[in-house]
């Protein structure tokens, strides 16, 4: 079975860095991709940032600059570098992974930045 499990959401001040993990395991077939999404209260859930199936990576317009996704495949896992946060980033963060025709999602990791 498939678990996708995420760590390293907390509570920062405006400003500060968090760095977001996330780790696949259970799947017999190799992973695809992996990325980011969020989800504040009221708001649908949207792409932070993500791996392509050829290697590059997107973010979304409000984070780039700020935050860096990479990738550990020996692990597969991949981390959410996150600088210069700003209370709009306060929301649930959710990682997925995609293996051979499936999306996995984890539980979510809150991350909270006061002003």
């Amino acid at each position: 079975q498939v678990q996708v499990v995420e760590s390293g959401g907390g509570l920062v001040q405006a400003g500060g860095s968090l760095r977001l993990s996330c780790a696949a395991s259970g799947s017999r077939f190799s992973l695809d991709t992996m990325g980011w999404y969020r989800q504040s209260p009221g708001n649908q859930r949207e792409l932070v940032a993500g791996f392509t199936r050829g290697g590059s990576t997107n973010y979304a317009d409000s984070v780039k600059g700020r935050f860096t996704i990479s990738r550990d495949n020996a692990k597969n896992t991949v981390y959410l570098q996150m600088n210069r946060l700003k209370p709009e980033d306060t929301a649930v963060y959710y990682c997925y992974a995609d293996i051979y025709t499936q999306r996995y999602w984890g539980r979510g990791t809150q991350v909270t930045v006061s002003p």
